[in-house]
């Protein structure tokens, strides 16, 4: 990291800003281009390590892109305006890029994973029911490596 000073170093804390954000990208290697994609998510910890959950439809792009090459980038910020300083303007923000792989998660995961995301998109213990496993495809994307960084003026 080109700013060590700006670095978030504890665990906690990137978890802190991960819990914050509503909303991460998803970077996936494409055919020609990189693929990134917005996601709602829910997640966890495990082991020392984040496990995000995300779902969507049984079909395409992501879909296609996973099973060619789960290896996967994670990105989430929060922007909380810009400032202005002696010299310039700048950005006063929190964000953590992790790198990990995803797979696919069925049965009692698939639904822990989608109680994770509703949780997290604030509705904690919404009732749903097995029928959406029908129509939805849930992955778990387990990060080996995250970083953290945040300017405040």
């Amino acid at each position: 990291m080109r700013k060590s000073q700006r670095e978030i170093q504890s665990f906690e804390e990137i978890t802190d800003v991960l819990n914050r954000c509503d909303t991460i990208r998803l970077g996936l290697f494409g055919q020609e281009y990189p693929y990134v994609v917005p996601l709602s998510f829910g997640y966890e910890t495990a082991n020392g390590k984040i496990v995000i959950y995300i779902h969507g439809a049984q079909e395409g792009k992501k879909h296609d892109l996973i099973a060619q090459s789960n290896k996967v980038c994670v990105e989430a910020d929060i922007c909380h305006g810009f400032a202005e300083t002696e010299r310039s303007v700048t950005t006063v923000y929190e964000s953590i890029i992790g790198y990990g792989t995803a797979e696919k998660v069925y049965g009692d995961e698939m639904m822990h994973g989608l109680r994770l995301l509703l949780a997290h998109c604030g509705y904690e213990g919404f009732p749903f029911d097995q029928s959406v496993t029908n129509i939805l495809t849930v992955y778990k994307i387990t990060l080996d490596s995250v970083t953290g960084k945040r300017r405040t003026v």
